[in-house]
């Protein structure tokens, strides 16, 4: 089979131009065409006056050696790729391994034990604990489950569904459940997103198809696999969710909701023996995944005291801005906007300010709405959701502003969690959070400012023609309230320079509301090319709130080879692929 890129047909073709238009490209017969079908569908809208649709297509060929032969120099044209999964073990039956021992308050030693007090660590005989359910553990269960490994994986918060419900609560009655909202409970942070299922990591064994074919199995669009951008909202989200929980606990494995680690149990070689749960119970374990998402600061500050070896990360900073989805429609499609093969525009922009600071789009919603989506009491902030049909009457993104680890304790002083470097953009995050929610009334409401007011440097009095989405609701305020002084500098500079790419991007009513802070992990736990922690064995560091991914994709890919890693060692199978940037000992995505 081979694969045929880049053919481009207008946006109203007839059914049957498709197929004309590769065997025109590939100069042969109807009859030597023997099946096409469609492997990646997108738009060019380069020109607004001539948006085009872009296929890639799979054709098999009555000879098709004879084509590539005619086309060897023709890029647009090669062997359809293997994206089939192959796991690094053999499938079958689970192997002998003895369950994870639920163990009574204090009969395991807490924490880092004296040398001497316990016994080396014994080959592992355990099986896998994945701890989180956000795309990455969840990827990460799915694998080790089919691999016959039955992990057990804790959830901090509590089932999708249930976890929906409490997250409405902070929404519509300004309720807080401080371990079941946006960030904690199953699914993760990206089922209260857009749910974008696309990303720019390298990807050279297909593990995002792997991804996407898991979603599709467990209820999910089969479009997925075939648009240019996938997406799928957060109501799919959920049944997805559900979808792939059902499929783990038929191959094996367990889950425990409402099941919070506390503490992390290591012999004295810095062996992982096991885990503390909130509530006082031990698990016995010998390898842990930790996929315990960005903003699980009470787990990041425990594994700092436990002595795991982490670092302050870059992340950005800023606030969701909001125009009508209509005007992004214009401004991208022009007399094509509405047009449904099309579907709602969405936009990302990047832009270097006078001060040195990057300021970029993050996580564009088009026909979405922002959300509340702290996980801490008396904070503040704020994230993009949409629903599969992006149908409502407003675009968002987050304006952000990026970091480095200096910015953390430069002219403020460390507030609780910060006193510790590798900690201080915890310490940022919070202190921000807290000054949004100050400035929103103290109730949740969220601090908004027009873009006229900002760019003009007074504080919001009333609201204009753009409608804020954010509920529990707003409170016209000034940002410059709860944001940096650079960021706000650098942001005033970029929505001038994005109103030349979209026109209208800096009206003055459309609506910016604070604060974004939440975009990636603030801290990396370092692993080496085994996958493990740098020095802590039997830990697996993994997806985005460990500093190795950033959003749904990259996570569950992430997932995927953290598995495959845990499974290698636990079998004594050697991992062919290192868990490595190029030869480096620390590995990042």
């Amino acid at each position: 089979m081979l694969r045929l890129t880049e053919v481009k047909l207008p946006l109203d073709h007839a059914p049957d131009a498709l197929r004309q238009a590769v065997l025109s490209r590939l100069d042969i017969p109807p009859d030597d065409l023997l099946s096409l079908a469609i492997a990646r569908r997108g738009y060019d809208a380069r020109r607004r006056s001539a948006i085009i649709l872009v296929y890639a297509v799979d054709v098999r060929l009555r000879d098709e050696a004879a084509c590539m032969a005619r086309h060897a120099i023709d890029p647009r044209l090669r062997p359809t790729p293997d994206t089939s999964y192959r796991p690094p073990i053999e499938l079958g039956a689970p192997p002998e391994r003895a369950p994870p021992r639920h163990v009574p308050a204090g009969n395991l030693p807490t924490g880092n034990v004296p040398a001497g007090n316990v016994p080396a660590k014994r080959p592992p005989t355990r099986r896998p604990v994945v701890i989180g359910t956000g795309p990455c553990g969840l990827l990460a269960a799915l694998t080790l489950a089919e691999m016959g490994c039955c992990p057990l994986i804790l959830e901090r918060g509590k089932p999708v569904r249930d976890r929906t419900r409490d997250t409405w609560g902070l929404w519509r009655r300004g309720s807080l459940d401080a371990e079941s909202n946006v960030q904690f409970g199953e699914g993760g942070a990206g089922t209260f997103s857009d749910g974008k299922l696309y990303s720019g990591i390298k990807d050279p064994r297909h593990l995002g198809r792997r991804l996407l074919q898991a979603f599709v199995e467990a209820g999910a669009p089969e479009d997925i696999l075939t648009a240019s951008k996938p997406h799928i909202g957060t109501f799919r989200l959920v049944s997805v969710v559900e979808g792939l929980r059902a499929k783990i606990r038929s191959l094996g494995g367990e889950y425990r909701f409402s099941a919070r680690v506390q503490d992390i149990l290591l012999d004295r070689d810095r062996h992982v023996r096991g885990l503390t749960l909130a509530g006082g119970e031990q698990i016995e374990a010998d390898a842990v995944i930790l996929a315990i998402g960005h903003s699980a600061r009470d787990t990041f500050a425990m594994l700092y005291r436990r002595g795991v070896r982490i670092e302050a990360k870059p992340f950005s900073i800023g606030a969701r801005i909001e125009h009508p989805q209509s005007l992004i429609d214009r401004a991208r499609f022009g007399a094509f906007a509405g047009h449904p093969q099309l579907g709602p525009a969405d936009y990302k922009l990047v832009h270097h300010a006078t001060n040195a600071r990057s300021v970029y789009s993050f996580c564009m919603c088009p026909g979405g709405r922002v959300v509340a989506a702290t996980s801490e009491p008396g904070c503040v902030a704020t994230n993009g959701m949409s629903q599969y049909s992006r149908a409502e009457f407003n675009a968002n993104a987050g304006i952000v502003v990026g970091l480095t680890p200096t910015d953390y304790t430069a002219d403020r002083a460390a507030d609780d969690t910060a006193q510790s470097q590798p900690l201080a953009g915890i310490g940022f995050q919070r202190h921000w959070e807290r000054r949004a929610f100050d400035a929103g009334g103290a109730t949740y409401a969220a601090p908004a400012q027009l873009v006229g007011d900002l760019l003009a440097g007074r504080a919001s009095v009333a609201l204009g023609e753009v409608v804020p989405s954010y509920q529990p609701g707003v409170q016209p305020a000034d940002l410059a309230a709860c944001l940096p002084g650079f960021a706000i500098e650098a942001i005033r500079q970029a929505l001038g320079r994005f109103a030349r790419d979209i026109p209208g991007f800096a009206m003055h009513d459309a609506v910016l509301t604070g604060v974004e802070t939440r975009t990636s992990s603030p801290i990396r736990i370092l692993r080496g090319s085994d996958g493990q922690s740098l020095n802590t064995q039997g830990l697996f560091p993994a997806g985005e709130g460990a500093g190795y991914a950033g959003g749904i994709l990259s996570a569950g890919v992430d997932g995927i080879r953290v598995a495959e890693a845990v499974a290698c060692w636990l079998l004594g199978v050697p991992l062919a692929e290192r868990m490595t940037r190029e030869q480096g000992a620390v590995a990042y995505g």
